[in-house]
């Protein structure tokens, strides 16, 4: 059977311990804080003793030898192993919040001298520029709003995909509360029709019948959704064929409830019959 391997990296604090609980509970022999150097031959020890599907996380504890990363990844694949990359990120604001609140030192506290929080976000742009070659060839997941759940649920959801073919991943969202750090492409459809004007229609989303259908009756609605996939169509070949692995679009609107939904679960059937597919709802997901 095909080895299959999961490299989980990312920032410290956004998530990458979750991530693992989620693959070891889907049944991936995993290893946390793996240095790079060992990698290649941990991979072929696992494989003897533990079967196919192995997973580790790799952070920026390791920053001297993540260099080595991406070129043993690009080997792994060229030896017919199905490779995946994830990268956990959130927002700076976030990571600060969560290691105030935890209490513990960030992994490289030391490199910075001054005190403070101040020296804490500093640190962690740092360890962004450190990863930065390693986000780019990541499927990204912004953990800056989800809860624990939610994060399980989104690194569960990639197993059924074949690693081999390029993943697409529509996400809803709402401006108000920030544009996704996942996102390779983002669109904003604030100015469609609103169904949050129509009493009936405010309470429901756009996976409900009765909001899909207003919006599409909606000639502004059905041309912003052919222009997003006729941009799609043009680009995702290319990407792909630039050995591309995972592309995001963030569909943005004012409350992420109605009209991003709608278009998000449009494009995602539009997609499904040619890339792997994901879709997310970030303001409902967590409902």
């Amino acid at each position: 059977m095909k080895l299959e391997i999961i490299v989980i990296t990312g920032m410290s604090g956004s998530g990458k311990s979750v991530a693992l609980h989620a693959l070891e509970d889907a049944g991936y022999y995993c290893v946390d804080n793996l240095p790079p150097e060992l990698l290649e031959a941990f991979i072929a020890l696992e494989h003897a003793q533990h079967g196919h599907r192995v997973a580790v996380a790799m952070d920026v504890r390791s920053a001297t030898a993540l260099p080595l990363v991406p070129r043993q990844l690009k080997q792994l694949r060229q030896a017919g192993v199905a490779v995946r990359s994830l990268f956990l990120d959130a927002s700076t604001d976030t990571l600060v919040r969560r290691f105030s609140e935890t209490r513990r030192r960030h992994p490289l506290s030391r490199q910075v001298l001054q005190d403070g929080q101040q020296a804490l976000v500093q640190t962690i742009e740092l360890e962004r520029e450190l990863l930065a070659e390693l986000r780019e060839q990541s499927l990204v997941i912004d953990s800056s709003t989800l809860r624990p759940a939610q994060l399980l649920s989104y690194v569960k959801s990639l197993l059924p995909l074949p690693p081999d073919r390029l993943t697409l991943v529509f996400q809803s969202f709402a401006f108000k509360r920030g544009v996704p750090l996942d996102a390779d492409y983002v669109f904003d459809v604030r100015m469609l029709p609103n169904p949050h004007y129509e009493p009936l229609l405010r309470p429901l989303t756009g996976r409900d019948a009765p909001v899909a259908e207003y919006l599409r009756q909606q000639a502004q609605v059905g041309q912003m959704l052919a222009d997003v996939a006729q941009f799609l169509d043009h680009w995702l070949v290319p990407m792909a064929r630039n050995h591309r692995s995972y592309v995001t679009v963030a569909i943005g609107c004012t409350g992420g409830q109605h009209r991003s939904v709608y278009l998000v679960e449009q494009l995602a059937q539009r997609f499904a019959g040619q890339w792997n597919t994901l879709l997310r709802h970030r303001e409902l997901d967590g409902l």
